[in-house]
């Protein structure tokens, strides 16, 4: 039997909402078609370009097709700037109570004490945090990001990389985080701020050894779990809710939901924090005026739909299979002789080192795609190669969970991996047509197979 059973049953339950969906995109496709020809096929052919690809990409997952439409509708038309019951502009009220309902259910989603939906990102999340709580100058402790770290944690050419004084840590020789150094690096630079959280690091996270160094050096943590997050909502990884002082997610990388980001927090929401002002009240602000301008209030609406969602049998059903899934992707490519980072997964990610087959993460990349196989290329863990080509390719099970592959799916699509890199390995990069007319063929018979919760919408 294929594909977990929990999962499965969910896309029969949801065959009604797949003709809907099919009837939704139509007339929409219609409607821009007709007003705007160009840009109509080019979204046409996106459409086609997702449904014949396989999508092995870590940061992305598969929106239900109500929320595409939650984000469509005329909530965009109004002008929101501030936060609910404290509008600049007349006509609010309905938008607060929808800003108030996305709000209440990312606190049910996560535990969580206070939760701040209008980051258009997670990145603006992270730059709403560290921006407003530090000064110019401050010391930030973060992942580096050829050991798995994200550019908005301090990358010298992010905003807080070039404001704060940020200092890095990496991984053991294994591939692992090395609590004891990162203890010595604490005490020794003595940061403001502590980040955790990663967005190419395949193994747990122990967010409260985390949060013994952050207290034992005087500074707040901050958890990053745009990766993780829709493991965090149903169990399958700890919670850093009620641990780090800040927690941040993106919505779109593992909860189904659109492009945004959430701030939340947990039992340090009354903390006094810069002037003595609570923690919570100065997390608001943070957000508007301190970074952005008016939020997006169709993207909160959908936020509101997919955090629905994130509480569902049918979303506990999509985490279960990504994890396994991702197991049995590692597995498979780890029998086949590729080289993990860290050896296997805990999370929905697998690293392939690629820096004993002479090719780059980046050819890699290229070489896949020409299959129909969707990755992307990564650094590792002290790279010879610049981020532009990067030694590693990081595959993710986000996509496969949420289109209702199991175990075995994703051991053929290990398989379908494994004879590409090693086409592309013999041929220098380059990978023979007759096999990528055979791999293609056969990713497109997978997703005929697995069209997902919305159908002819992905």
């Amino acid at each position: 039997m294929t594909g977990t059973a929990s999962t499965r049953a969910a896309v029969r339950e949801d065959a009604a909402v797949r003709e809907d969906a099919g009837a939704y995109t139509r007339a929409a496709v219609e409607l821009i078609g007709a007003a705007d020809p160009v840009l109509g096929d080019l979204l046409v052919t996106e459409g086609d370009r997702q449904r014949a690809t396989l999508s092995l990409v870590a940061s992305a997952s598969v929106a239900h097709p109500s929320v595409f439409a939650a984000q469509g509708l005329w909530t965009d038309n109004l002008t929101t700037e501030g936060a609910p019951g404290a509008r600049y502009h007349a006509g609010a009220e309905i938008a607060d109570e929808i800003e108030r309902l996305a709000e209440a259910r990312a606190r049910h989603a996560f535990g969580a004490t206070a939760a701040y939906v209008q980051p258009h990102c997670g990145s603006s999340a992270n730059h709403s945090v560290v921006m407003s709580l530090l000064k110019p100058g401050d010391t930030v402790l973060s992942l580096r990001l050829d050991a798995g770290g994200h550019l908005s944690h301090g990358a010298p050419f992010s905003l807080p990389g070039r404001y704060l004084d940020v200092v890095t840590y990496g991984v053991g020789p294994d591939g692992l985080l090395d609590h004891d150094e990162i203890r010595r690096i604490a005490r020794e630079r003595r940061p403001r701020l502590i980040v955790t959280g990663a967005s190419s690091y395949p193994r747990r996270i122990d967010f409260t050894a985390f949060r013994a160094i952050a207290d034992e050096v005087g500074a707040l943590l901050l958890a990053d779990i745009s990766h993780i997050s829709g493991l965090v909502a149903t169990g399958h990884h700890p919670s850093p809710i009620d641990v780090a002082h800040v927690t941040t997610t993106s919505t779109y990388k593992q909860l189904g939901g659109p492009r945004g980001g959430l701030i939340l927090l947990g039992r340090d929401a009354d903390l006094e924090v810069r002037g003595g002002v609570p923690l919570a009240r100065h997390l608001r602000s943070a957000v508007f005026p301190f970074l952005q301008g008016t939020p997006s209030l169709g993207a909160i609406a959908a936020k509101a739909r997919a955090l629905d969602l994130v509480t569902t049998d049918w979303f506990r059903g999509v985490a279960r299979g990504i994890v396994d899934d991702a197991r049995a992707l590692a597995d498979e490519l780890a029998g086949g002789g590729h080289r993990l980072v860290t050896g296997g997964t805990d999370n929905h990610m697998v690293l392939v080192d690629l820096t004993t087959h002479g090719i780059s993460g980046l050819a890699a990349q290229d070489a896949l795609e020409r299959c129909g196989i969707i990755a992307n290329r990564n650094l590792v863990p002290r790279d010879p190669r610049p981020p532009r080509l990067g030694s590693g390719l990081r595959l993710g099970a986000n996509a496969l969970g949420f289109l209702g592959m199991g175990p075995g799916e994703a051991r053929t699509c290990a398989r379908l991996v494994d004879d590409v890199l090693g086409a592309a390995v013999a041929a220098g990069g380059q990978v023979p047509e007759p096999l990528a007319r055979r791999v293609r063929r056969e990713v497109a018979e997978i997703r005929e197979r697995f069209p997902g919760p919305g159908g002819d919408l992905t």
